[in-house]
């Protein structure tokens, strides 16, 4: 995976979020986080149970109590698209000092390994039509770790994430972050860049940038009262049937 590189390649790009995305909101990684924020007496609302260690940063470095925690937590994230934004901007925190004791602290290796249905989909992308690549709002270590343990980094591209050196930060749903996803992915307009993300945030404005969005929800998720954007799926198989240009087979694994 060539990182940041762009190159010339098919007119078409396929980006891919990373978490909940690639792998299930049903990992364990939520309740490892849950044991992280070392607080289980918190109601936690379920769309935060898997930043549930960005919790736990609230709680100690900002001395906050746990349910203040979370809703500075859900304040930041809605504003922002990434609470991490919110703490950089009023706190003053070190991003990459909060990668270190967040994100790369967890212990992915016991509950992520490959994927050989996930692999199967993605080998069965046509790459004469259409390039893999992967657009996170994490930081690159913690991206390439997780597609390293899915097994399948070697199928994508490259990577645009969001870089917790640089200040501002730049993430989604920022307009910015689409646009350095789509120069470093060297694809000629948005027309040509498609995109699976689990957040309605990211999706929404994704769709509203042109880009062909899906948003992929979990089987037991409700369905929103209005949709982020054109697709809706819950499972990436279901990406065959939609984009049958794109496969060498629409047979699922």
């Amino acid at each position: 995976m060539p990182g940041l590189e762009t190159s010339p390649g098919p007119k078409s790009i396929f980006f891919f979020d990373i978490d909940n995305c690639l792998y299930s909101k049903s990992k364990q990684i939520h309740k490892l986080m849950q044991e992280r924020i070392g607080a289980s007496h918190v109601n936690v609302i379920p769309q935060f149970v898997a930043h549930a260690s960005t919790d736990k940063y609230f709680i100690n470095n900002l001395s906050l109590p746990p349910a203040d925690a979370l809703k500075l937590h859900k304040a930041y994230y809605t504003q922002y698209g990434l609470a991490l934004e919110g703490l950089v901007r009023n706190h003053k925190i070190d991003p990459l000092e909060y990668n270190a004791l967040v994100d790369d602290a967890l212990a992915l290796e016991d509950i992520i390994h490959p994927d050989p249905r996930l692999r199967k989909l993605l080998q069965d992308f046509d790459r004469d039509k259409v390039r893999l690549w992967l657009f996170t709002n994490a930081y690159i270590n913690h991206g390439k770790r997780v597609v390293k343990l899915l097994g399948v980094d070697d199928l994508f591209d490259g990577i645009t994430y969001c870089d917790y050196g640089a200040f501002p930060l730049i993430c989604k749903p920022q307009d910015v972050m689409y646009a350095k996803a789509q120069a470093e992915a060297s694809a000629a307009s948005p027309g040509d860049c498609y995109f699976v993300d689990d957040s309605y945030m990211n999706c929404k404005r994704a769709q509203e940038l042109g880009w062909t969005t899906t948003h992929i929800l979990e089987p037991e998720d409700p369905e929103p009262a209005i949709r982020a954007c054109k697709y809706q799926i819950r499972s990436l198989e279901e990406l065959r049937v939609i984009f049958p240009q794109f496969f060498k087979s629409s047979e699922s694994y």
